[in-house]
């Protein structure tokens, strides 16, 4: 009689199928408390921010040494005071490629080891330029005490809700800082930045 109680004891499907729904649902909480889309766009927007550093730190250091930057053509010094309109960061005036089409050649900040070479291979060189979203834009106010900005689309709920810079590149203006969080992000035209320095 005692071994007629040994096999029968044991979990009943019903008992099984319950532990399997609540490990489920917690699953599904755990799931949607990481939300693995938003932190590959957090992971997107600190790429950006690294990128739009380094790039930055560039531009000064090849403008220490040459005592211009990288887009003036001319030793002239005034052309430093100039302003530079928001482009893309591929753009070949800005130091990265020395041709537009597909940023295949080195540009002024790589050939004087201002960047490494393996820096024209980062996301935002390789977007198509219609894709606004993965492009960063460099650009400067006039005069030469005028800092030099990088900017970027941010891509997460947390950056986007700091997103209060306004840039205009050539006749877009993105928006104000009051109607960042209200943007839809489906254009550049309604979409805020952020740039660097803050």
């Amino acid at each position: 009689m005692t071994a007629r109680k040994i096999i029968g004891s044991g979990f009943t499907l019903v008992e099984l199928l319950i532990v399997i729904a609540l490990l489920g649902v917690l699953a599904a909480a755990v799931l949607a408390a990481i939300n693995p889309l938003e932190q590959a766009n957090r992971a997107r927007d600190t790429r950006m921010r690294s990128d739009g550093s380094q790039l930055l730190a560039s531009i000064d250091r090849y403008f220490v040494a040459k005592s211009e930057f990288p887009w003036v053509t001319s030793t002239d010094a005034a052309n430093n005071d100039a302003a530079y309109g928001f482009i893309s960061a591929k753009d070949d005036g800005v130091g990265l490629c020395s041709t537009a089409s597909g940023c295949t050649a080195d540009g002024n900040l790589i050939t004087n080891n201002e960047l490494k070479t393996e820096f024209r291979n980062r996301d935002f060189i390789k977007a198509a330029d219609t894709d606004f979203a993965n492009l960063l834009y460099i650009g400067k106010a006039t005069g030469a005490s005028n800092s030099v900005y990088t900017c970027w689309v941010p891509s997460s709920k947390s950056e986007r809700g700091k997103a209060t810079s306004t840039l205009t590149i050539g006749s877009t203006t993105l928006g104000t800082a009051a109607d960042c969080a209200a943007r839809t992000y489906d254009s550049l035209a309604n979409s805020c930045v952020i740039c660097l320095p803050q």
